[in-house]
């Protein structure tokens, strides 16, 4: 799999040319706006969440500059507006539950529970998740995301979701990720081939838990009763005579 990323990257600097520019600062709004957020937490299922914006292409980055905010973060949504040949663009982008890295390679996930990845595509409303082990192929959803400093984030073999180096162009071959049905289609438009795609814009967003007010008041109260427990404790060992010393 490391040959068919290689090649992708290969393809797209052949495609592009060597003297293809390089990523440029994105104009407008952010990506994220308070619909795909809401959509994003539906999509995760786990309630109410913080997101943080911790990278956004600017002028001259590549992915150097990507993993240098993104590895060791934790849980992501990764964000792109591609756009084709013909001026169509699409806000798609991809969850990964672990932290990106430089070094780690592919990220494997040999069981169903750790299969919890998704990709997507925000502007047509669809979704995929990572193959599960009943599948006629039991390793097609083994690979979740490949981490490695030349290639931006790159999400499932195909690559089903991958942007090169310069952060500038990316293309979908779903095979990690959907159905089985969809293999080797884009999510971008449903072409097949591995097209490629402009990046106009590329997001990253840390991912934090929201406390529901019921359990921040039990946990707050929980905090309350040990306390007034270790008070307690603290009074029946002192001797009566004292009990008033500061």
């Amino acid at each position: 799999m490391k040959t068919m990323l290689a090649a992708s990257s290969l393809a797209i600097t052949m495609t592009l040319g060597l003297a293809a520019p390089a990523a440029h600062a994105q104009v407008g709004a952010p990506l994220l706006d308070l619909t795909l957020y809401g959509q994003l937490e539906r999509w995760l299922g786990a309630g109410p969440l913080d997101l943080r914006n911790i990278y956004t292409r600017e002028t001259g980055h590549n992915s150097r500059d990507f993993h240098a905010a993104a590895d060791g973060a934790g849980m992501t949504f990764t964000l792109l507006q591609v756009t084709n040949d013909f001026g169509q663009s699409w806000i798609v982008g991809g969850y990964n539950p672990q932290s990106w890295s430089s070094t780690d390679g592919w990220h494997e996930t040999p069981r169903d529970w750790q299969r919890t990845a998704f990709i997507f595509n925000f502007t047509d409303a669809r979704l995929w998740r990572q193959v599960q082990t009943d599948d006629i192929l039991p390793n097609r959803g083994l690979r979740q995301t490949y981490n490695e400093p030349n290639h931006g984030p790159t999400f499932g073999a195909g690559p089903d979701l991958f942007v090169n180096d310069r952060l500038n162009a990316a293309l979908s071959w779903q095979v990690s990720y959907g159905d089985g049905i969809t293999e080797g289609t884009s999510i971008f438009d449903g072409s097949t081939g591995g097209q490629l795609f402009r990046v106009d814009a590329l997001e990253v967003y840390s991912i934090s838990l929201v406390p529901e007010p019921a359990n921040t008041a039990m946990f707050i109260g929980g905090l309350g009763v040990l306390g007034w427990a270790a008070w307690r404790r603290r009074a029946r060992a002192v001797p009566a005579g004292k009990a008033k010393m500061h």
